[in-house]
């Protein structure tokens, strides 16, 4: 059995870059910095970075071109893929991407900073109405989402249930600023 997949979680470096192909389809490209802290063998603390060339098609594509900026936080489920192709003088290049199957939008940056000044959220979105909103949620993006149908009317006869969510169920909540990386 074979496994080719790729988590990173990071910064973008630039805009996301959006080109269509020549049956129409969407596609953006953008690079992810992951950064990376350690000691070396001198006791002296070092940091890293890596870069990531990161693939975008269809439904991804235009969520990743509306509302990924450069500096903004973004978590890509892929898969990894090696380009090859020869320039006009003969040599041969190579370029590793990821291709994106799962895009995951980090936390709306407060006060316009990196990548908030460039998203546009509906009122509802931003809380201007329904304070709930304003609870930070982190949404997950599958490739092949589709939306759900509508819910049916409240005079329904179906018995209403309610699910308990993770909320109801966890002792104390996580901060993502307390993560160390």
């Amino acid at each position: 059995m074979n496994l080719n997949k790729a988590f990173v979680l990071g910064n973008l470096t630039r805009d996301p870059e959006v080109r269509s192909l020549p049956s129409g389809q969407q596609v953006t490209s953008f690079s992810i910095a992951t950064n990376r802290t350690y000691t070396d063998s001198a006791g002296q603390k070092k940091e890293d970075a890596e870069f990531h060339n990161i693939v975008c098609f269809g439904k991804l594509a235009d969520i990743a071109s509306r509302y990924l900026a450069k500096g903004s936080m973004v978590l890509i489920e892929g898969r990894l893929k090696t380009r090859n192709w020869q320039d006009q003088s003969g040599n041969k290049h190579y370029k590793t991407e990821i291709i994106a199957e799962l895009l995951q939008l980090g936390p709306k940056s407060l006060g316009g900073g990196a990548g908030g000044s460039n998203r546009t959220f509906s009122r509802q979105e931003s809380g201007a109405e329904n304070p709930a909103a304003n609870k930070e949620e982190i949404p997950i993006i599958e490739e092949n989402y589709t939306p759900p149908a509508p819910e049916e009317s409240q005079n329904s006869d179906k018995p209403e249930t309610k699910m308990a969510s993770f909320e109801d169920n966890a002792a104390e909540e996580i901060d993502v600023r307390d993560i160390p990386f």
